[in-house]
């Protein structure tokens, strides 16, 4: 198999396993439609919130694993691939924005998903785990301080391109593709969140363990 076709077949794996909606599925295991309760949203956030940690914490994993599976796979891949070794690196990037897109815009859905967050963190796992321990050591700064997930989540992707330039600057290595790739989840996360953003200027948006008002 050539290079192009591993990558287009890691690409469309990264996509049906980023779209597979694991906060759907296990709202219908419980009799209901989690886009009909709480913030409406199919991630794990919300699972948590409609269905307990019980069954929103698997949720969380299986999401992380969803993004983060899919990157090793096409970068194992690509590395068995003759002619492929130069691929490995923007492969793994693209695979990784696959993913997340999946979550985001699932096919299963209508093309409407999740916000991304816990894929996100797997994908980074898997191809900047430095970038993914930095946002999420930001995230839990602004959730224990201000108690707002959407805003720990999306300071977080701050967080994560900050740590990508502080290590790239440190480094004198600049990897363009693997910052381009921050920048982009980053701005699609907070757009994401742009329902969280009017209540947060609202002053309506739910802290942690509070009902939506």
């Amino acid at each position: 198999m050539s290079p192009f076709a591993v990558l287009i077949l890691s690409l469309l794996t990264a996509y049906v396993s980023g779209a597979t909606p694991f906060g759907y599925l296990a709202g219908k295991l419980k009799g209901i439609d989690i886009r009909q309760h709480g913030s409406g949203n199919i991630g794990a956030t919300n699972a948590i919130r409609v269905l307990g940690k019980g069954i929103g914490i698997p949720v969380f994993i299986l999401d992380l694993l969803k993004g983060l599976l899919p990157v090793l796979l096409a970068k194992n891949w690509l590395g068995q691939t003759p002619g492929a070794e130069s691929w490995i690196s923007l492969g793994a990037v693209l695979t990784a924005l696959a993913a997340v897109l999946g979550h985001m815009f699932t096919f299963w859905l209508g093309f409407k998903g999740g916000k991304g967050v816990a894929t996100t963190g797997g994908v980074l796992l898997g191809i900047a785990p430095l970038a993914m321990l930095g946002g999420l050591g930001v995230w839990l700064l602004v959730f224990f301080s201000l108690r707002y997930v959407s805003l720990a989540s999306m300071m977080a992707g701050v967080g994560v391109v900050l740590s990508l330039v502080i290590s790239m600057s440190r480094s004198g290595d600049w990897d363009w593709v693997l910052l381009g790739f921050g920048l982009l989840v980053m701005i699609l996360v907070i757009v994401r969140h742009r329902s969280n953003i009017r209540r947060l200027l609202d002053g309506t948006e739910p802290k942690a363990g509070q009902k939506a008002k």
